[in-house]
């Protein structure tokens, strides 16, 4: 779709290069619009998938729905792709659409503050650039989290996270010690595995492990979908109501998670034979309380005479190894750290200023929401992709980052006729809302006796939606202008709702 650029269009700053962002500049462009730039701190677009190459990275949600409904992909090699296929998709998108020359690439927003209808973005080098509408796409998994282990620093070996991958550190015929068991562990132990001396996994918590239907594409079926995009489209369909039907145990009726917690415990018990193995890394917790991992080598690998699994936690890191709880000191050369992201801290390690000089992290002191997940009363014309209260359990994100986007272009649509000067979404609506969230969390299997990267250090539920995809669409399909503060053009600064 193209349109004629109106005189009133605003600036638009988008902040970050992953999926998200790639998302609002497509949406973007096909609206007509070239007044936008896209900031991005690395020197490649790609966000997670860019940084992400530890060995056995792939995606857990199947290929034809982890795509943009507007730019399918027929030529996928796997169901699951991997990381590489998925970031040359990401990369085709930015030729395909033109984005290339809205990129600024290698640099990082320090700071954003709101005065007079304007942002000024601040860059890490001292560069200011204005922009009416703030849109940040910078994800919930973008900043490793590293434990503050006591001698960290004194270990004399390579150590890394998993999303900072050391490809020039040697592993094979090494001793190995990984911590954490989560989504990435699970795709890189058994690579490490098959040529490290040992690797030694520290679990907190025994993750629920189904397994993977993944199966590389025949060319035949390639061929058929490139010449046929129906097929591609009803595949996409069949998945998604598929997935969407398990958010029904995770959200309102935990025991429909019954079956699913039978085929893990089958799974493992088919993938374990040492039976003292198979009782230590059986999951305790409910099924989705963290997130479901999928894998047909993790259990197998678990189960080689060179892994062991460690149920103590690690509380000293020395030059030479890990020191545990029960006070046994284990030599090791190489740390790898699993131990997920910062995925609570939204927008971080941005400062964000809104209207009156209100602080937007100070807001959040208690824990991040926003209206829809995308908008926060104090910070006008500021709109959050992959949000507080958006991320999902069961499904794809870029199901949720499009639906998001339709709902930011009809604020930019609103403010390109040059009638408002900004939108700012009520106190009382933004209220209302997040109380329906929390009173529905409650509900949830999220909330059921164990801590995860969904929870914040209160324990508040600050990331996920609880509910169907399709429901969080409905309510993103339409602007409502009475949700909002419109000052308009010409005007002082707005008073308070």
């Amino acid at each position: 779709m193209t349109a004629s650029r109106s005189a009133a269009t605003p600036r638009i700053a988008v902040v970050g290069a992953g999926f998200g962002g790639l998302c609002a500049a497509i949406r973007l462009r096909q609206a007509g619009i070239t007044t936008f730039t896209v900031f991005e701190k690395a020197a490649e677009v790609g966000g997670v998938w860019r940084d992400n190459t530890y060995p056995g990275a792939a995606c857990d949600v199947p290929s034809h729905l982890y795509e943009f409904s507007f730019a399918p992909n027929p030529r996928w090699s796997r169901r699951f792709a991997g990381q590489r296929e998925i970031h040359a998709y990401q990369r085709d998108c930015v030729e395909r659409f033109g984005l290339r020359e809205h990129l600024r690439l290698d640099t990082e927003i320090a700071a954003a503050d709101f005065a007079d209808g304007v942002w000024t973005l601040t860059t890490t080098d001292g560069a200011v650039h204005r922009a009416e509408v703030l849109i940040t796409a910078t994800g919930q998994l973008s900043r490793p989290a590293i434990p503050p282990l006591p001698g960290r620093e004194s270990f004399a070996g390579p150590q890394f996270h998993s999303a900072a991958w050391r490809h020039d550190a040697e592993l094979a015929g090494k001793r190995i010690a990984v911590l954490g068991t989560g989504a990435s562990a699970v795709q890189f132990v058994p690579e490490i595995a098959r040529t490290a001396a040992s690797v030694t996994v520290f679990q907190l918590d025994p993750p629920h492990v189904l397994p993977k239907p993944d199966y590389r594409y025949p060319k035949a079926v390639t061929r058929l979908l490139t010449r046929v995009p129906a097929l591609q489209r009803l595949s996409r369909w069949a998945t998604y109501w598929t997935l969407e039907s398990r958010a029904l145990g995770l959200t309102r009726f935990p025991a429909l998670a019954a079956p699913y917690a039978l085929r893990v415990r089958r799974h493992l018990g088919r993938r374990v034979g040492d039976p003292g193995l198979r009782a230590r890394i059986t999951p305790t917790s409910p099924l989705g309380c963290a997130r479901v991992l999928l894998s047909d080598d993790w259990y197998p690998a678990l189960d080689r005479p060179n892994v062991r699994v460690v149920d103590d936690r690690v509380t000293e890191v020395t030059p030479t190894g890990l020191v545990t709880e029960d006070g046994t000191t284990r030599p090791f050369d190489v740390l790898i750290y699993g131990t997920g992201f910062h995925a609570g801290g939204f927008l971080a390690p941005m400062r964000i200023t809104g209207r009156d000089g209100r602080d937007l992290h100070e807001t959040w002191r208690h824990g991040a929401e926003a209206y829809l997940g995308l908008t926060v009363h104090g910070f006008p014309n500021l709109f959050m992709l992959y949000g507080p209260n958006t991320n999902l359990g069961h499904s794809s994100i870029i199901f949720m980052l499009e639906s998001q986007m339709a709902y930011v272009m009809q604020a930019v649509a609103v403010l390109g006729r040059g009638r408002t000067r900004w939108l700012e979404v009520r106190a009382d609506v933004q209220d209302a809302f997040n109380d329906e969230v929390r009173r529905r969390i409650r509900a949830t299997v999220w909330d059921r006796g164990c801590m995860s990267w969904y929870k914040n250090a209160a324990g508040r539920n600050t990331n996920n939606w609880p509910g169907f995809t399709f429901a969080y669409r409905r309510r993103t399909r339409r602007l409502d202008l009475a949700d909002f503060h419109r000052e308009p053009a010409g005007s002082g600064p707005a008073p308070e709702p």
